[in-house]
């Protein structure tokens, strides 16, 4: 099977190990969780139903926290975050995914199943396991 007639699909690359967060926490809360479990990014979970997962990345807080001079004690995540985050159906085929993150210049997703996030996606998944398991035979 050659690499133009295999199908990846999202859920197969994703990383499936993820922090959650609430939006009214601050970001001193987040940086403590990011450094628990070592990650750069956080999902911010919905307040109810009717509401959007969100997206707190370090790049968020360096630009509209560190660089303005803001304390991460008194800044709510949800001063900072991304929302509403771009979220991918697990069964997208990665080669679409790229394509989304190209036309977007999206640096992270996240995946979502039955309004459940199940996982995230960005490029380092997307090339370095998905484009290299589409070129093994």
């Amino acid at each position: 099977m050659n690499a133009a007639t295999k199908r990846i699909s999202v859920r197969e690359v994703m990383k499936k190990e993820f922090g959650m967060i609430d939006g009214m926490d601050t970001i001193h809360d987040a940086l403590l969780l990011m450094k628990k479990l070592r990650t750069s990014v956080l999902v911010v979970a919905k307040r109810n139903r009717d509401d959007e997962f969100g997206l707190l990345l370090v790049s968020d807080i360096a630009r509209k926290v560190m660089a303005k001079g803001h304390s991460c004690k008194r800044t709510n995540i949800y001063e900072v975050m991304t929302k509403p985050a771009v979220i991918v159906d697990p069964q997208m085929d990665i080669r679409y995914c790229a394509k989304l993150f190209s036309r977007f210049n999206l640096i992270r997703a996240l995946v979502v199943e039955d309004d459940n996030v199940i996982g995230t996606i960005s490029p380092n998944s997307l090339v370095l396991d998905g484009l290299f398991a589409l070129d093994q035979d």
